[in-house]
């Protein structure tokens, strides 16, 4: 099964226990809803969020998003049936399946073997349903490298700050938000999910930053994430929605500058431009590891449909 990348830049989040939220999540503009059947959802409300949420895939309009179903971890009692009936009732109305706190390779391995005996029995397409992996832990992160290459499905490595922070025995009390101890704790944990999400072409996902009314908080934990190359974060509320779009996208001029260079690399090492390995551009040397970055920020851009505001010409080359 081949892997497919999907907009991921906001990730909005959406109790299943919310009728009314279900419906309004539907008109806003994020690249991901995920609804949500753990945490934000108590246990006594479980099996109601489960039809509700059953009900959105089929009956919403989900146009332009990425639809994801976020089940209770797979150690709980809920786990088994939340997969069956979603899948069973919505399985084609569903990219991915998350599961929180992936502490060992074996939870990974039970959802990939469960949608492989769905899918066949449901008659869906082999592998249709992917997986979002959500590291909440000590353990989850020691065993990442197992975790991120277990299955074929696997879409997505996710941060999960709130259960991290509790395991860990930080003294900070919100979510996503470690305190001002002169230093930022999730540095390295956010490097070792950005790093084995690139090793096994996945996509890195930061979790939430539950201060909803602090937009410059989110823009710097959104920027933080972004310098890290993640590719998006989580939404709690619509109103962190734009900043999260616009962290996780290119600036105009960045992709301008990207597909410029691009134009630029590719002329030099034409015969028309002299067959060269390094080139002047402005005031900057670029070669075939500048052209590997701007790779990188050009196809971010193509993938959000955006247009070039500048051409490349040879005669400033």
């Amino acid at each position: 099964m081949s892997r497919q990348y999907r907009p991921r830049r906001s990730c909005l989040a959406v109790p299943g226990s919310s009728e009314k939220m279900i419906k309004k999540a539907q008109g806003l503009p994020a690249d991901q809803i995920f609804l949500d059947l753990e945490d934000s959802v108590a246990p006594s409300a479980k099996p109601g969020a489960r039809v509700n949420v059953i009900a959105a895939l089929r009956e919403g309009d989900w146009t332009g998003k990425t639809r994801v179903v976020r089940v209770n971890d797979a150690d709980t009692e809920w786990a088994y049936a939340d997969v069956i009936d979603v899948v069973k009732y919505a399985g084609d109305c569903l990219d991915c399946i998350m599961l929180p706190k992936v502490e060992k390779l074996a939870h990974i391995q039970w959802l990939d073997v469960l949608l492989n005996q769905l899918e066949t029995s449901l008659g869906l397409p082999a592998g249709s349903i992917g997986i979002e992996a959500q590291i909440e832990g000590p353990s989850g992160l020691s065993v990442i490298d197992e975790i991120a290459a277990a299955s074929p499905r696997t879409e997505t490595l996710i941060f999960g700050p709130g259960d991290f922070m509790a395991a860990m025995h930080m003294p900070a009390l919100t979510i996503g938000a470690p305190g001002s101890s002169g230093h930022d704790p999730f540095d390295s944990v956010l490097m070792s999910i950005a790093v084995t999400a690139r090793k096994y072409g996945l996509q890195a996902i930061d979790g939430p930053y539950a201060l909803i009314h602090d937009l410059d908080g989110y823009r710097a934990a959104s920027t933080r994430a972004a310098a890290y190359g993640f590719d998006g974060k989580w939404v709690l509320h619509p109103g962190q929605l734009t900043t999260a779009n616009e962290v996780f996208a290119p600036t105009q001029d960045d992709y301008d500058k990207a597909e410029l260079i691009l134009d630029a690399y590719a002329y030099a090492t034409s015969d028309a431009g002299g067959g060269l390995g390094a080139v002047m551009m402005g005031d900057e040397m670029i070669d075939e590891a500048s052209r590997k970055l701007a790779l990188t920020n050009a196809e971010r851009g193509r993938r959000l449909n955006m247009s070039r505001t500048t051409r490349f010409e040879p005669s400033s080359a």
